[in-house]
C-alpha cells in the first residue's frame, strides 16, 4: 500500500481472540461491592457482573461484526498513520458529503443507526435532497485506526488529516459534524479548511468560556451547575487520561471487566437514560462499542488524545456557517452567546427536549432530522 492508496477493509477477528476474551471475563478478580445503592461510587458490581457474564456467554460477535460490516469500510495512510473509516456512498448521485467524527468513549458504532437514513433518505422518511455520502473515520488510536507511534496527534493534526482524507476521496466541498472530541476536531476543520468545508455542526462547545453579564439566566444557571458537577464529580477519568494515560491503559488493555466498568459508566452518566443506560442503549450495541476498544487493545492509545490535546487546543474563530444542537443531558449544554466569540457565524441553533452526549447513538431519529434540517439551512 502506498501512502495515497484507499484499501477496502472488513472487520475480521481471529477466533482465538474471542476465546481469550471469554476466558478473561470468566477469570475476572472482582472487588467487593460498592457501599451505596446507586452509581455514586462508580459502576455497580451487580450490573457489571451481569453484563460481563452476558458478554462471555450470550453476546454473538460474529453476528454483530457482520452487522457492522454492512457498511463499506476502508483504510488509508495519512501522515504516516493508517486511518480506518466508513465511507458509505448514497444511491443519490448529488448527495452531500458529510464527515462525522466520534469521541471518547465512542467509536463508529455510535453511528450504526443513522448511516442508512442519512445515505438513503427516500427509504427512511426523507427526500432525495436530504441525501449524504457519509464518511466516519476512527480517531487515531481508536478502533481499527493505527496507534500513533509519536507524539503530536492532537486535535489540530487530526483535523488536517481529516481534510486530507476528504480530498483523497475526491470531495471538493463537504460538511462536517461531531460530538465530544469530534466537536473539537470538527471545529478545527472549520477554521483550518474553510475553502472546502462548507459548514460544521457540533453538540458540545469545548473551550467556550462562560460569559456572565449580570444575573445568570436560567439557561446559564443550568449549564454552570452541570459544569460544576462535572468538575467536582464526573471528570476523574479525564484527569487521569490527560495526565497519565499509560498508567490507566494497563488495566484497560488487560481486563475486559475493567474496560467495561470504565466505559459503561459514561453511558450511564452522559445519556438521557432516567438512571440506567439500558433505558436508551441496547446491551449488544454497547458491547459492540467495547469490542472496538478491546479487540485492537486501544485502552492506552485512545486515552492519549486527552494528554495530547487538553490545554493545547488552538482556538481560532470558525468562519464557516456553524450549526449547534443542544441536548438537555449534554455534559455541559452549549450557551449561544458564550460560543459566539469562537463561532461568529452561527446560522443554525436547535434546542431538543431530550437526549444527551451521544446524540446519534441514543436518539438516532432525532439526530437524522436535525442533520437534515441543518444541511437544508445551508442550501
Amino acid at each position: 500500500m502506498t501512502g495515497s492508496d484507499v484499501v477496502p477493509f472488513t472487520i475480521s477477528v481471529d477466533p482465538e481472540q474471542i476465546d481469550d476474551l471469554v476466558q478473561r471475563l470468566q477469570n475476572t478478580r472482582w472487588p467487593e461491592a460498592e457501599l451505596v445503592d446507586d452509581w455514586s461510587q462508580g459502576t455497580p458490581i451487580d450490573w457489571l457482573q451481569e453484563v460481563c457474564n452476558y458478554w462471555a456467554t450470550e453476546y454473538d460477535w460474529p453476528t454483530r461484526a457482520a452487522a457492522l460490516n454492512r457498511f463499506d469500510q476502508f483504510t488509508t495512510e495519512i501522515d504516516r498513520l493508517d486511518v480506518h473509516f466508513v465511507h458509505q456512498r448514497s444511491p443519490h448521485a448529488d448527495a452531500t458529503p458529510l464527515l462525522i467524527t466520534h469521541g471518547w468513549p465512542g467509536s463508529i458504532v455510535e453511528f450504526h443507526k443513522v448511516i442508512e437514513p442519512l445515505t438513503n433518505p427516500t427509504e427512511h422518511g426523507g427526500t432525495e435532497a436530504d441525501a449524504f455520502h457519509v464518511i466516519c473515520p476512527s480517531l487515531p488510536g481508536f478502533g481499527f485506526s493505527g496507534k500513533p507511534a509519536e507524539t503530536g496527534w492532537g486535535v489540530e493534526r487530526i483535523g488536517r488529516a481529516w481534510a486530507t482524507l476528504m480530498d483523497r476521496l475526491g470531495y471538493d466541498s463537504y460538511l462536517a459534524q461531531g460530538g465530544d472530541w469530534g466537536s473539537a476536531v470538527t471545529t478545527s476543520i472549520g477554521w483550518q479548511d474553510p475553502d472546502h468545508c462548507a459548514g460544521i455542526h457540533i453538540t458540545l462547545a469545548m473551550g467556550s468560556a462562560p460569559r456572565i453579564d449580570g444575573e445568570p439566566t436560567a439557561e446559564e444557571q443550568n449549564t454552570l451547575a452541570r459544569l460544576a458537577f462535572y468538575r467536582d464529580w464526573d471528570s476523574g477519568y479525564s484527569t487521569q487520561q490527560k495526565t497519565r494515560p499509560q498508567t490507566v491503559g494497563y488495566g484497560l488493555v488487560d481486563s475486559p471487566a475493567a474496560l467495561a466498568g470504565w466505559v459503561l459508566e459514561k453511558f450511564w452518566a452522559w445519556t438521557d437514560c432516567d438512571g440506567h443506560p439500558e433505558n436508551v442503549l441496547g446491551r449488544d450495541e454497547m458491547l459492540d462499542n467495547l469490542m472496538l476498544y478491546w479487540l485492537p487493545g486501544t485502552g492506552a492509545s485512545s486515552a492519549r488524545i486527552y494528554w495530547e490535546s487538553f490545554g493545547s487546543i488552538k482556538a481560532e474563530p470558525v468562519p464557516v456557517p456553524t450549526g449547534v444542537t443542544v441536548h438537555p443531558k449534554e455534559i455541559v449544554p452549549p450557551i449561544r452567546h458564550w460560543m459566539e466569540p469562537g463561532y461568529p457565524n452561527i446560522t443554525y441553533w436547535n434546542v431538543q427536549d431530550k437526549g444527551g452526549h451521544f446524540a446519534a447513538f441514543e436518539q438516532p431519529a432525532m439526530f437524522v432530522d436535525d442533520i437534515r434540517a441543518w444541511a437544508a439551512s445551508l442550501r
